[in-house]
């Protein structure tokens, strides 16, 4: 009897049955907004409403708290880290301003003035611009030799997450219209608006290899582009609540979706077949693979096991090995 080849879905499944262990690590007094990994995989950051970040380093199967940095006055809405080094972090607040730390020598090395309360941020992968949205729907473009705003685009629609391509050519941004545009950069002229969802688009994340991009939408879809056609590929529909956070794995293979479902689904890119999910107990914000291994941070509105009054402030990871 010849036996069939595994399925690379068949391998998925198999490998997250024997690593679906969820690590908590407690991080802050109030509702994580945004976790998210460094470059190297070594770090992990995330920003609360409590005004501060806080970074944790892995080795091996654990986590350790390394810093809580403090300097925001107001709620650390979003953060990036720079594309290629490790210790660059960047937060964008509520307080009006941007913030870049150097998380080696635990220092914060630049505080750029902005002129509305900032929600979201983005490093662009050459290294060399940080972008930044506000309330307004206004775009502030920071040269990072300088940490001087370069560039400032008001747009007159709710814009929401922004990211650029590979080559730092173009620059995407979701709409509260349901739509995706796409800018040439530096000179942010409109190329390209793409109708994807009849409900707000949210969220967006560029996978690994730039083939493609995802969208998350008020909808509940996850909507999956090819950016060379800049058509749609797939509908990722396993979700029933607006989808607050879209994350690529680091081979690309695995998308996964954050919504207010009391799950984080993960599904396989080039089919959309469900690999497996992520049992939450309350919505979450925000999730990001790993640079180097199937390892999810991701953060919860959870409330504080004894006082169901406070947030938890927690984040989690899930992928450990259930030996570990």
């Amino acid at each position: 009897m010849v036996s069939l080849p595994v399925s690379r879905l068949e391998e998925l499944q198999k490998h997250f049955r024997t690593h679906d262990r969820i690590k908590e690590y407690p991080a802050h007094s109030a509702r994580v907004h945004s976790v998210g990994w460094n470059c190297s995989g070594t770090r992990l950051a995330s920003g609360s409403f409590d005004k501060s970040v806080a970074v944790f380093s892995l080795e091996k199967d654990k986590l350790t708290k390394e810093h809580t940095y403090r300097g925001h006055s107001g709620s650390v809405d979003q953060l990036c880290w720079h594309a290629t080094n490790p210790d660059l972090l960047a937060t964008a607040s509520g307080d009006k301003s941007v913030r870049i730390w150097d998380t080696k020598s635990q220092k914060c090395v630049a505080n750029v003035s902005t002129k509305g309360e900032n929600i979201n941020i983005t490093w662009a992968p050459n290294g060399k611009m940080i972008a930044v949205g506000n309330k307004e729907d206004l775009i502030s473009f920071i040269d990072v030799r300088t940490f001087k705003i370069r560039i400032e685009k008001q747009f007159n629609f709710e814009v929401n997450e922004i990211k650029w391509n590979l080559e730092t050519t173009e620059f995407f941004l979701t709409s509260g219209q349901g739509s995706i545009h796409v800018l040439g950069f530096p000179e942010l002229k409109t190329l390209e608006v793409v109708k994807a969802h009849p409900g707000t688009c949210i969220c967006i994340d560029m996978s690994p290899s730039g083939k493609y991009f995802a969208t998350g939408s008020a909808d509940a879809l996850v909507s999956l582009w090819d950016i060379e056609d800049m058509a749609c590929v797939r509908v990722f529909t396993r979700l029933d609540w607006p989808v607050r956070s879209v994350s690529f794995s680091y081979d690309g293979q695995l998308l996964a979706s954050a919504s207010e479902d009391l799950f984080i689904d993960i599904s396989e890119t080039e089919t959309g077949l469900h690999v497996t999910d992520v049992t939450v107990e309350s919505p979450s914000f925000s999730v990001a693979w790993h640079p180097h291994h199937y390892l999810l941070a991701y953060a919860c509105d959870d409330k504080d096991q004894y006082d169901r009054k406070r947030d938890s402030g927690g984040l989690k990871v899930f992928g450990f090995s259930n030996e570990s």
